[in-house]
């Protein structure tokens, strides 16, 4: 009775599952790239260059004037006769060059950031691809599990029909059942390992985390071992190197900057002073301007100007680094990638088929009472296992694929590099 529960519980299970499953949204790869965009990392730079494109609409602000008021030359001593009340105001007016120099250094920072949130958005579509790849192998090794359990069921079901007879040993019979208990444990893990990455993307696309989906399990595989690493192309694909030029176009903006505080700024002072004892009521109105070529006001921006020469060079330093270990980068990825295709080659034209020639001749061979069950379910074990291990390739190669494109930042698949 127990036991009838039990697979009664099993069904409504699965169907549930099933149920659920056929719900799920389904999500291809771009629309899941789409998604990224949502992220609030992302986010986070959007507002943060919104931060710095309103306060560089600030840069051209003057000081505020200085208004004062109060006793002008009274003396100590009383005297109706002595001083007077003055009311005075003052503003200074910075050199127009100096103002536009700062708004366009404040203006180029922006610039800066949004070509880091692109480094980071290509980060984030590299990990979405490789989360999402991971869960089509992981897919196709659930449905090779599904293809070994009915093998190993047609085996157990012949297998019993032979032990009426008298023509097979138990012990053979418990070992094909162990064999299919331990799809069920491999099977536990994979379904596991899914969730992970369904987690994982949904946090990428900033979603509710146990958002169930579906996924396209058609592979596409491209031919990047046979491109070749154009350093100029790269330079102008590539975010991170942006902000490098960004940066470099940035100190050049400082060095303006740091270059104009040689122009003087000007200033207005006006005084209106309300006599004591009767005497004519006076004022004052004078001009003033800085002279900072002076040689202890000049050495600052002298200092300066050198200083961001050094920062110039070492950021072009740091970009010819970066163009130099990409290449090494894709050099290397692209000889990975020619071997990994060799080696899924060998497991589809050679390893597989062999075995599956070996599974039939042992099944043949048991049909025929020469051979015995252990024989034939070593063979489906070796079939599953190199199954399995040509889809640990397919994995690898695609890790390949993923590191090229986030090395090229290349976001969509290129219709003329592909094949399935």
């Amino acid at each position: 009775m127990k036991t009838k529960y039990h697979i009664i519980a099993m069904l409504i299970t699965c169907f549930a599952y099933l149920s659920q499953k056929a719900q799920a949204q389904r999500l291809p790869l771009d629309s899941v790239i789409a998604r990224v965009a949502g992220n609030p990392a992302l986010q986070a730079y959007d507002a943060k260059v919104s931060a710095q494109d309103a306060y560089a609409t600030g840069a051209k602000s003057l000081d505020a004037p200085k208004i004062s008021a109060g006793q002008y030359q009274v003396p100590y001593q009383f005297s109706p006769n002595g001083g007077s009340f003055m009311i005075q105001a003052e503003q200074m007016f910075t050199n127009p060059a100096k103002l536009k120099a700062k708004e366009d250094y404040m203006k180029g920072i922006s610039k800066v950031t949004a070509e880091d949130k692109n480094y980071l958005k290509n980060q984030l579509i590299a990990q979405a691809k490789q989360y999402y790849y991971e869960r089509v192998v992981l897919e196709k090794k659930l449905a090779l599990l599904q293809h070994t359990q009915s093998l190993l069921e047609y085996m157990l079901k012949d297998a019993n029909i032979r032990l009426t007879y008298g023509k097979e040993k138990l012990s053979n019979i418990y070992k094909a059942k162990a064999d299919l208990y331990e799809l069920d444990n491999t099977r536990d893990q994979l379904n596991s390992e899914i969730s992970q990455r369904n987690i994982m993307l949904n946090t990428l696309m900033n979603r509710d985390k146990q958002t169930a989906f579906t996924v396209d399990t058609t592979i596409v595989l491209t031919n990047y071992e046979t491109a070749l690493t154009d350093t100029a192309a790269l330079a102008n694909t590539r975010s991170d190197i942006k902000s490098l030029n960004r940066n470099i176009e940035l100190q050049q903006l400082n060095a303006k900057v740091e270059y104009s505080k040689r122009k003087p700024d000007f200033g207005i002072q006006t005084a209106h002073m309300l006599s004591y004892g009767g005497y004519a009521n006076q004022y004052i109105l004078m001009a003033s301007v800085t002279i900072p070529i002076v040689p202890w006001a000049s050495k600052e921006y002298k200092a300066n100007l050198k200083g961001i020469r050094y920062e110039v060079q070492e950021l072009q330093q740091r970009k010819m680094d970066v163009l130099n270990q990409a290449e090494g980068q894709l050099a290397g990825i692209r000889t990975d990638m020619l071997s990994k295709k060799k080696q899924m080659s060998n497991y589809q034209q050679h390893i597989i088929p062999a075995l599956q020639n070996g599974y039939k001749t042992a099944l043949l061979a048991y049909d025929q009472n020469t051979g015995d069950l252990p024989s034939v379910l070593i063979v489906i074990k070796d079939l599953q296992t190199s199954r399995m291990n040509a889809l640990d390739r397919l994995q690898e190669l695609l890790t390949l694929q993923v590191a090229y494109e986030r090395e090229n930042e290349i976001t969509a698949l290129s219709p003329n590099n592909q094949n399935k």
